[in-house]
């Protein structure tokens, strides 16, 4: 991983140098003198970096990817659809026999990336996520919680390790091998990395740190980010939650889906195109109490007439991202080519800031980012 990106001056490329700095200063203040213990930043366009600062914690420190990690399985999904590799229409249990019990063998590759599927709680805990034997039992044993489309809940770890195996039975890679070596390793953006031993963590990954603890016995909410801080738990590498990163790189990321030529255009507008827009069922556990509603893509939330799910309101209605418990986001303006990416390593006990100052803060670093360009 490079610390020292190159950054242009932002002028070069369009970006408002006195607004950019408004952002930068927010940031800054909430490690300062707010709740995080660090934080990244990264803003990208054109294909290049205009800012990449890291304030409490060295410059080369990657963070926790939490849900912004979505939109990087996303784009895995959208590599091999653009190759041919996979179809929406498909039935999960054609490609993975051994998801069929129990009535899901007419759940599709769509619903499973619309969060539609059925089973959003369905578990696969450590240590049996190590093994695929014992994913694969896990994926048999699952149960519908609603019919198969019927319902629009996030789905916490199912889908990826779903989406995991898919690419391991299209491709002949484990996810984090096609990762590296079909799309990090090629971009150059080799700080993303899915399943960190955990004698590379220290000193290297940012460990997840509880911003309200007062002492060691508190327990954290069960759906809240808290488990990540298990090394043992981040090595296994559940793909849409443990992947690792920098902020330059996720920004990076982003600018690649577009300037790269890893993927087909038409690939990332059907990933990218709006094919839901309501109220997420379970939002006490992904909003802090959100009226607004989310519109998802593929695997992508995208901001649509409404900008729900924390994406800035003062981007395009074409936006897309996925944020991050608890003060994580990342995101990609297809209209205005600009990319953001702000990650940290704090999270209150309850997994959420559901605090108004807590809840005000991403939106108003969202809007901040998305606003950075005439």
């Amino acid at each position: 991983m490079r610390a020292d990106r190159p950054v242009v001056d932002p002028e070069s490329v369009g970006v408002d140098p006195h607004r950019l700095d408004v952002l930068l200063r927010r940031i800054r203040i909430e490690v300062e003198h707010g709740p995080l213990p660090s934080a990244q930043v990264a803003v990208a366009r054109e294909g290049r970096l205009v800012a990449f600062e890291t304030w409490g914690a060295a410059p080369d420190t990657r963070y926790v990817l939490q849900s912004v990690g979505r939109s990087i399985v996303a784009g895995v999904v959208w590599k091999l659809i653009g190759e041919g590799l996979l179809g929406l229409d498909e039935r999960i249990a054609a490609i993975i026999p051994e998801f069929a019990p129990n009535g899901k063998d007419e759940v599709t590759v769509e619903q499973v990336l619309t969060h539609t599927a059925g089973f959003p709680f369905a578990p696969l805990g450590y240590p049996k996520m190590l093994d695929r034997d014992q994913r694969l039992a896990a994926f048999g044993r699952w149960r519908l919680d609603s019919a198969p489309g019927s319902r629009f809940q996030f789905h916490l770890t199912s889908a990826a390790w779903l989406i995991a195996e898919i690419v391991e039975r299209r491709t002949g890679l484990a996810f984090a091998d096609y990762l590296r070596e079909r799309i990090t390793r090629p971009l150059g953006l080799t700080s993303i990395e899915l399943g960190v031993p955990v004698d590379r963590q220290p000193g290297t990954v940012a460990p997840m740190t509880a911003t309200d603890r007062t002492s060691d016995d508190q327990e954290a909410d069960p759906w809240g980010p808290w488990y990540l801080s298990d090394p043992r738990v981040l090595a296994a590498g559940e793909p849409s939650h443990a992947l690792v990163g920098s902020a330059a790189d996720v920004a990076l990321y982003f600018q690649a889906l577009e300037h790269s030529g890893l993927w087909k255009p038409e690939a990332v507008a059907e990933g990218t195109r709006i094919r839901l827009t309501e109220h997420p069922h379970g939002e006490q556990i992904y909003g802090g109490g959100s009226n607004r509603r989310t519109s998802m893509g593929l695997f992508v939330t995208v901001a649509g007439p409404d900008a729900g799910s924390n994406l800035p309101s003062t981007g395009s209605p074409a936006l897309f991202g996925s944020a991050g418990a608890a003060y994580q986001l990342g995101f990609m303006d297809p209209e205005t080519g600009l990319s953001f990416a702000c990650l940290s390593n704090g999270y209150p006990l309850a997994g959420y800031d559901h605090s108004r100052r807590g809840t005000a803060l991403l939106t108003n670093l969202a809007n901040l980012a998305a606003d950075l360009t005439d």
